[in-house]
């Protein structure tokens, strides 16, 4: 046991060493000893088993993980040239590589031996299932098809991670390469102080006057939402939402027109060699949705909850602006601003007004209370071993034993040449080794504002719950008790139920008694006070039909560009997108609007044909938490109840089955609307 890596951190990654021309070369190496060990095992292993087989491949595959994670995770974390020359050098070696294995037939005549061995009813329920996705892999790799068409696939293979990475850069790039600076004080009327702050930092730092605003989430943000003047906001959203465009920041410098274009016929190409009629049914096949039909069904029924109380929240708004600021009609640029001010108006209350009582450490060591008494786990900080930049933190979970169950580093802050959004990712899986049990450590990254002048960051409400949604996921990944890699923490899960754990974690942000955990004033220490707790709860439902219909937008999107047609050219795209939005959408989107060019979930992530993973795993969560409503929000055994069934299972077990067993039946969608909101004005309506 002594000799286990992680349990002296000796193991993890050290960062302030890793150089762009150590990468390279690191991957290579690993590459070329994994074949030939592969290949040893093929040749020498004439009654394959779990123990002389599986698990020498999964010992191959952590390797690989071990060299390949921790320079994905600075790709997207501290982008620089020459780093983003040697990231993309490695893609088509790694995509070869798993097509390789994945067509090997040896290889799968081997697994395909234990499946069909009295060894395999011996085995756990976590290696039988690794075994099982194993072989449906195998098929999803074109281990059917002839020589021609699984040289295609590869070469397909390979093109589409090129260029879902090049998807990605243009988007940073595009972000990182546009700012306005404001000297006129008179243009930056109704920006919250701390994003003003942030914009005179952001200024200084390049040596400029007056504010610099970016299209960075956070500085994007509070223009959109605060900002008195039209003109400042009409600026920004035209920047916006053409990123990453022919007409967007660059003048098509990082147009990502053709890369879509690209990327969908080849998905296509892939899904037909592939034997399925569309990429939509290839996404399916991995996932809870029984097939894109019912996936449609699910996303039409919720639009025709939530449409005909949008189109009545969208007139509530365009009343208001005409009645109390003068605007006889709404801009696409104006309805973060007036929704503000109707929600200010409506319920006296403003995010902005949270931030005092959300100071970002105040907020960690609240979420980390509520994760102790839900499910007996403490975190604490440890000093790392090696950081990618000064701002991360490390910490250690460990049970209600002293047993160490996993660590994780954060990364909150947004800062050049950090890709934006939230995300967690694994840097190491847990699984059995000769020398004990390897323990799970993550990567969460956010992109909330950082601090200024020495005061902590202060958070919205809603970014609050962006954080306990990344570290949701994180628990899913860390406190799995799998000992097999390939189906412990998120390993093996379908993509439309990995986000269960996520936004369950997002419901706590409601309950009094754990905003009592996480709030304190930042200059008093003073708990969020009740009156604006109310009025919180009260404005919870603002626009949330309105919000309901553009998470229908993307997925209903994603599906029909994936499913109904093989995109040829970037007018196609539109088209679709265009007429997606006339069936759902009830906030109209200008000509210029190139919302897909950076649409990154699908293009450059792993949503492509599961955008609607997010709403299909919120009725799971919804409906998760209703047991927590019925018995109490920190009822410890229906805590415990959860960890042990949903977090600590990984993907060893169906996900249905699991959820099943912790509720009790199956879910429905009735939480979900509550929830939102939706049943009560629905019955109103």
């Amino acid at each position: 046991m002594q000799n286990n890596p992680l349990l002296d951190l000796s193991g993890l990654p050290k960062f302030d060493a890793i150089l762009p021309q150590h990468v390279e070369p690191a991957v290579d190496s690993v590459l070329s000893r994994n074949r030939e060990k592969i290949n040893h095992l093929i040749e020498t292993v004439a009654d394959p088993g779990w123990a002389n087989f599986m698990a020498p491949l999964e010992a191959l595959d952590d390797e690989l993980e071990r060299v390949w994670s921790p320079v994905s995770h600075i790709n997207g974390v501290r982008d620089s040239d020459d780093l983003r020359e040697a990231y993309q050098a490695c893609l088509p070696k790694l995509s070869d590589y798993s097509s390789e294995l994945g067509q090997d037939k040896r290889l799968f005549e081997k697994v395909l031996s234990i499946k069909q061995s009295k060894e395999f009813d011996q085995l756990t329920v976590a290696q039988r299932k690794v075994i099982d996705n194993a072989l449906r892999d195998f098929r999803l790799s074109g281990i059917d098809l002839s020589e021609e068409k699984q040289e295609r696939y590869r070469e397909i293979s390979s093109e589409l991670s090129r260029l879902g990475n090049l998807f990605s850069q243009n988007v940073m790039d595009a972000t990182d390469a546009w700012h306005i600076n404001v000297t006129d004080k008179s243009e930056i009327s109704g920006i919250p102080e701390n994003a003003l702050e942030l914009a005179e930092q952001t200024a200084k730092s390049a040596d400029s006057e007056g504010w610099r605003f970016t299209l960075q989430g956070p500085s994007y943000i509070a223009v959109m939402t605060y900002a008195d003047d039209a003109a400042l906001r009409e600026t920004m959203y035209r920047a916006y939402v053409s990123r990453a465009s022919d007409i967007g920041p660059g003048e098509g410098k990082w147009d990502n027109s053709q890369v879509m274009c690209d990327i969908l016929s080849l998905r296509q190409e892939e899904a037909v060699l592939l034997g399925f009629a569309d990429y939509a049914e290839l996404s399916v096949e991995t996932k809870m949705a029984e097939s894109p039909e019912q996936v449609r069904t699910f996303l039409k029924e919720l639009a025709e909850k939530s449409k005909p109380i949008a189109l009545k929240e969208v007139q509530e708004l365009a009343d208001f602006a005409k009645e109390n600021l003068g605007l006889s009609s709404l801009n696409p640029w104006d309805y973060a601003y007036v929704s503000e001010k109707l929600q200010q108006h409506r319920y006296a209350f403003s995010q902005e007004a949270l931030r005092p009582y959300f100071p970002l450490p105040k907020v960690l060591e609240g979420m980390f209370t509520i994760v102790r008494r839900l499910f007996g786990m403490q975190v604490e900080e440890i000093d790392a071993p090696s950081v990618w930049h000064e701002d991360v933190q490390f910490f250690r979970i460990t049970d209600e034993t002293g047993a160490v169950r996993g660590y994780f580093y954060i990364d909150l802050y947004a800062r050049k040449q950090k890709r934006g959004g939230a995300w967690m990712a694994d840097c190491v899986g847990r699984r059995r080794t000769q020398d004990g049990m390897q323990l799970p450590v993550a990567f969460l990254t956010c992109n909330f504002s950082a601090p200024v002048d020495g005061k902590p960051s202060l958070l919205t409400h809603d970014e609050m719950m962006t954080l306990f949604h990344e570290f949701g996921h994180g628990l899913h990944h860390m406190l799995t008790k799998v000992e097999t890699a390939g189906v412990s923490g998120i390993n093996g899960v379908p993509w439309d139920a990995v986000e269960l754990p996520s936004q369950f974690l997002e419901n706590w942000c409601w309950e009094s008694e754990a905003l009592d955990l996480v709030s304190g004033h930042v200059d008093t220490g003073e708990a969020l006070p009740s009156d604006l707790l109310e009025k919180m709860k009260k404005a919870r439902n603002f626009q949330s039909a309105m919000q309901m219909c553009r998470q229908l937008e993307f997925s209903l999107f994603d599906m029909r560009i994936h499913g109904d047609f093989a995109a040829q050219s970037g007018t196609d795209i539109q088209r679709v997108l265009d007429q997606v939005r006339e069936e759902v959408a009830v906030v109209p989107a200008p000509e210029f609007n190139r919302f897909q060019h950076g649409f990154g979930h699908i293009f450059a992530g792993g949503y492509a044909a599961g955008y609607y993973s997010y709403k299909w795993a919120e009725v799971l969560s919804a409906d998760a938490y209703s047991l927590f409503e019925e018995n109490g929000v920190f009822h410890q055994d229906t805590g415990r109840k959860f960890l042990h069934l949903i977090l600590e299972k990984g993907g060893s077990e169906e996900p249905m089955t699991l959820f099943e067993a912790f509720r009790g039946r199956k879910p429905n969608v009735d939480a979900l609307l509550r929830h939102s909101g939706l049943s009560q004005l629905e019955n109103a309506a």
